[in-house]
């Protein structure tokens, strides 16, 4: 696994397995689980650590879910989020927003800014599969419509 201060990314293509997923999380033990549990479900799993590049990066990558930190240097999840919904190309991404609060606004927030889930760390490896699970009928219609799938 390539690891720098912006990126980590799995080692397989681009495409392979039920779909890319792009991590932001800048916490490196919480990526690297992240990581770990997706991969092994067959996600081909990339990661990204700033808040500031993280729209880049999902240019870049046109990943098929987003898991979004709430509280990332540079730019906070929340505000990623918004840019997100408010552009054509990613306003369907589903996303999956990650906070280490739990406090019921964060969680109200974003719903109101589109999120289609939220998890509270700590969370199981199973609810976090269970939020994934439930969010591969959204990936598979956004990729017929874009003629993937």
């Amino acid at each position: 696994m390539k690891q720098d201060n912006d990126t980590l990314g799995a080692a397989q293509p681009l495409g392979t397995g039920p779909g890319t997923i792009l991590i932001v999380e800048d916490e490196s033990n919480i990526l690297e689980a992240l990581t770990f549990i997706l991969s092994r479900a067959g996600w081909d799993v990339r990661g990204h650590g700033k808040g500031d590049s993280a729209l880049g990066e999902v240019a870049r990558l046109g990943p098929d879910l987003l898991v979004l930190d709430v509280m990332l240097p540079g730019m906070s999840g929340f505000d990623i989020l918004r840019s997100l919904r408010a552009a054509p190309e990613t306003k369907d991404l589903p996303v999956v927003m990650l906070t280490a609060k739990g406090q019921s606004q964060d969680r109200d927030q974003a719903r109101a800014l589109g999120a289609d889930a939220f998890l509270t760390k700590p969370f199981s490896n199973d609810e976090l599969l269970q939020v994934i699970t439930e969010l591969t009928p959204s990936i598979a219609a956004r990729r017929a419509v874009a003629g993937q799938g």
